[in-house]
């Protein structure tokens, strides 16, 4: 067991009866691809070595008891009158729920959990936790649930609990990701490939601005209801078009009289998106870092000018990025946008050169200095102890 496996372990012994089973739940990245799993393309995320970890032991009740190690914090509910409100808590709550509209039966648990997930950097905190307790659930009842029934179960909980109509993308991530590799998602069949990531010949390093700013959810929403606003006026046009994954270029300048100007800038930026992500897989597979680094590169420009959801200490970091070719592969900023992180691939022997200069950039500009996260692709949500 891992040092935090153990803490919790004996943390969830000296608070309830019994003896918890373990389940590990990682965080995640996406290389590329940002936005792109709600209008049904292909994405490139992976499990990270950032984790909840769940002591969690059946109690024979209908309560649930939740004790959360990282906020010292406790928070009870029943699972006959689960109702969503302002608290962490939510997500077990809606986890539950999903259980039961899959008709399987769930009882009441204790546990305890923690994590080393980065607070508020973009790494898919409430994905992990979701994902983690529903496989947790699934041990423990003996529900008999795949991995992607899981993961549906998990983003039930995110729109129906906490307001956030996101994809799938970082829920399958969490549930199937695998050591040093990415995974080539499809969002509309909900499969993947796996595509080996060169450990060896990059580090990815996280540069986190510290900052959330208040646009954050509701943007997130306005973008997703102008794709869908898109691809409706363009099956007009097209009866083939059921989302954006559905149009090309070639379509879209077509349709452009149809749109919104607005609408068509996002649409174009998921557009051409969809299709760097593509390329950069291949370019993985034949092993041309140095195309990906430029793919991410010409997406963060997509993501800051057409789809408008960076801001600007995300924009400084990645700047301060692109002036070092001589360290930095590829960088971009990465999740929902408004703050968080940029995902940076490092030539191995840089890392502290890139983060002392870019730390200098972001200094000057926002007089405080971004924290660094050094992740690794790692397995996907699993069970510790037998």
């Amino acid at each position: 067991m891992t040092d935090l496996a153990t803490t919790l372990h004996s943390e969830f012994r000296s608070r309830f009866p019994g003896t918890p089973l373990l389940v590990m739940a990682p965080g995640r990245i996406n290389l590329i691809g940002e936005h792109v799993d709600y209008n049904l393309g292909f994405v490139l995320p992976g499990a990270i070595d950032k984790h909840f970890i769940f002591a969690i032991a059946a109690n024979n009740t209908d309560r649930c008891r939740v004790y959360s190690s990282d906020f010292r914090e406790s928070s009870e509910f029943d699972l006959t009158a689960l109702v969503a409100g302002p608290h962490w808590v939510n997500y077990f709550m809606g986890v539950a729920e999903g259980f039961r509209r899959k008709g399987k039966t769930v009882h009441g648990f204790d546990c305890v959990f923690g994590g080393t997930i980065p607070a508020g950097a973009g790494l898919s905190s409430s994905a992990a936790l979701c994902c983690g307790l529903g496989t947790a659930l699934n041990e423990l009842f003996e529900a008999g649930l795949s991995k992607i029934e899981l993961a549906l179960i998990a983003q039930f909980s995110e729109h129906e609990f906490a307001g956030v109509k996101c994809g799938l993308m970082d829920q399958y991530a969490s549930l199937f990701g695998e050591r040093d590799s990415l995974l080539l998602l499809d969002c509309r069949s909900n499969t993947h490939e796996a595509v080996p990531f060169p450990s060896s010949q990059c580090t990815i390093i996280l540069a986190d601005t510290r900052v959330k700013h208040s646009l954050a959810s509701s943007a997130y929403n306005d973008r997703r209801a102008a794709c869908e606003e898109g691809a409706a006026k363009l099956a007009t046009l097209f009866p083939a078009v059921t989302s954006l994954r559905d149009v090309t270029l070639d379509q879209l300048e077509k349709g452009k009289s149809l749109l919104r100007q607005e609408v068509f800038t996002r649409c174009h930026y998921i557009v051409t998106e969809m299709e760097r992500t593509q390329q950069a897989a291949q370019a993985l597979k034949s092993g041309d870092l140095a195309r990906v680094g430029k793919l991410m590169f010409q997406t963060h420009e997509g993501l800051r000018s057409e789809y408008e959801v960076s801001c600007p200490e995300l924009d400084v970091l990645a700047s301060a990025a692109a002036k070092h070719p001589e360290w930095v592969i590829g960088a971009r900023m990465m999740g929902g946008g408004f703050g968080g992180c940029t995902i940076n691939l490092i030539r191995p022997g840089s890392e502290e050169s890139f983060k002392a200069l870019v730390s200098k950039e972001y200094f000057t500009s926002f007089r405080h200095a971004p924290e660094f996260h050094t992740v690794a692709l790692a397995q996907g949500t699993h069970r510790m102890n037998r």
